[in-house]
């Protein structure tokens, strides 16, 4: 796979407008699509980016933010859950729509409609988002590893490293076969959680409730922070990144009508994907409120726990051994999210490339070293408190994200014709201030 044209015999080099005018140019356009034949056959051949972005929606740091949501508030927080998946489902639509019709992803974007000095800072919060991220993914992974093969938090993390070989593995046999090794984790994870669920028997009733009630955190300021820790780890900034790269992978027709047609299915990809990852989301947290709260422990909010817990308190060891397996399959999974955004978000922002395993290993390596020194001071607990602190970091970076995003999808400048009706842009804007207002609630509660 060539990475670095010309210069690809040193690690980082800047890279030229040719190389830089495609998003992900080792794979831009490579999977054919077709405007005839069946409905089905259309939609698959759009089909998998949404696998991929729908990955960070459920990756370990969702885990420790449900988990401690419903433990402590039974299904209170599930209309939280709820609303943050359909902003993302808009999101996520917005973003894909930007790189299919302006041919570039939101760092470029930033970058060309921007101030140096402006995109240079959105270039800063976005690396510290996806360092947040991979924070979660190294916890989430290392705690996986221990609890089923008894392997010591620290080594866990640094084992971590290793997983820039899968990526690399997986994108050297074509996109294809990454998104298909995606959806694969993914239905693992979806089937765990659907037998827990099975097992735990929430009360349907008291579900629903919780679901169509998302102002319980505004009545109650206890639940705010972990709200806003669901928001952070649901609607992902690095993901709007990301789709609006990899949608560009699809071969259509670079013109109004083959646009048009690529945005109706690429919505619909990522609409249906997030589906998915709400239903992880939402049997998370309904599993711990269905076990952990129905049983009065209101304390639990680390992964661990929960793990420990599970089997006891529902009477099988199957229980613990699918969660497990669950928590590993995120883990791997999450890690293919942060080696492309954070690829992404470099050649976007800096017009620099790094050979894929420097990048990753760089990315990776900032993301063990706190979590090695946390787990040797402060044990697992540790970990578990800076797994739900990472979800609040990235929670206040989305503003930074979305707002140009919304910004760029309304523009004729940027989208001309296909640039989003009045009425989208009304309700892109108020998703928007409904993130910065929590936001700013978060920061008030925080001081």
């Amino acid at each position: 796979m060539r990475w670095l044209g010309k210069k690809e015999a040193g690690d980082v080099h800047t890279a030229t407008h040719e190389e830089l005018r495609n998003s992900l140019p080792e794979v831009h356009s490579s999977v054919p699509v077709q405007r005839t034949g069946s409905l089905l056959r259309q939609f698959l051949a759009f089909a998998g980016p949404g696998c991929l972005i729908s990955v960070g929606y459920m990756d370990p740091g969702n885990w420790a933010t449900c988990i401690a949501g419903g433990s402590k508030f039974g299904y209170a927080l599930l209309g939280v859950v709820f609303v943050s998946n359909l902003m993302a489902m808009l999101l996520q639509a917005l973003s894909a729509r930007l790189g299919i019709v302006s041919g570039r992803d939101l760092a470029q974007a930033c970058r060309e409609q921007y101030p140096p000095a402006v995109g240079y800072g959105l270039w800063v919060l976005c690396e510290i988002a996806i360092i947040a991220c991979d924070l979660a993914e190294v916890i989430g992974t290392a705690l996986a590893m221990k609890l089923l093969f008894g392997i010591p938090m620290v080594l866990g993390a640094v084992l971590t490293v290793l997983d820039a070989l899968l990526v690399l593995l997986l994108m050297r046999r074509g996109f294809r076969w990454l998104e298909a090794f995606i959806f694969s984790l993914i239905v693992m994870i979806a089937g765990c959680f659907a037998v827990q669920l099975a097992m735990a028997s929430p009360q349907l009733s008291e579900l629903f409730n919780g679901f169509f009630d998302p102002t319980a955190p505004v009545r109650n300021p206890e639940m705010l922070y972990i709200s806003i820790g669901i928001l952070g780890a649901t609607v992902m900034p690095h993901n709007l990144y990301l789709h609006s790269s990899i949608v560009q992978t699809r071969a259509f027709e670079r013109n109004e009508a083959g646009r048009r047609h690529a945005i109706r299915w690429a919505t619909l990809d990522s609409t249906l994907a997030l589906g998915l990852a709400l239903f992880v989301n939402a049997a998370i947290l309904a599993l711990s409120a269905a076990v952990f709260y129905k049983s009065g422990r209101t304390d639990v909010a680390e992964i661990q726990d929960a793990y420990q817990l599970l089997s006891p308190l529902l009477g099988t060891g199957l229980a613990a051994t699918l969660f497990g397996v669950a928590l590993l399959a995120s883990g791997l999974n999450s890690t293919v999210t942060g080696t492309l955004a954070g690829q992404i978000v470099m050649e976007g922002f800096l017009h620099l490339r790094l050979k894929p395993w420097a990048r990753r290993l760089l990315t990776r390596g900032l993301a063990v070293i706190p979590v090695v020194f946390v787990s040797a001071l402060y044990g697992e607990h540790g970990t578990s408190r800076l797994l739900v602190f990472s979800q609040v970091v990235l929670s206040m970076q989305l503003p930074f994200a979305v707002i140009p995003l919304v910004q760029f999808v309304s523009s004729g400048k940027v989208m001309g014709t296909l640039a989003i009706p009045r009425w989208l842009s009304a309700v892109s804007w108020v998703v928007s201030g409904v993130i910065v207002l929590l936001n700013i609630l978060l920061l008030r509660e925080m001081w």
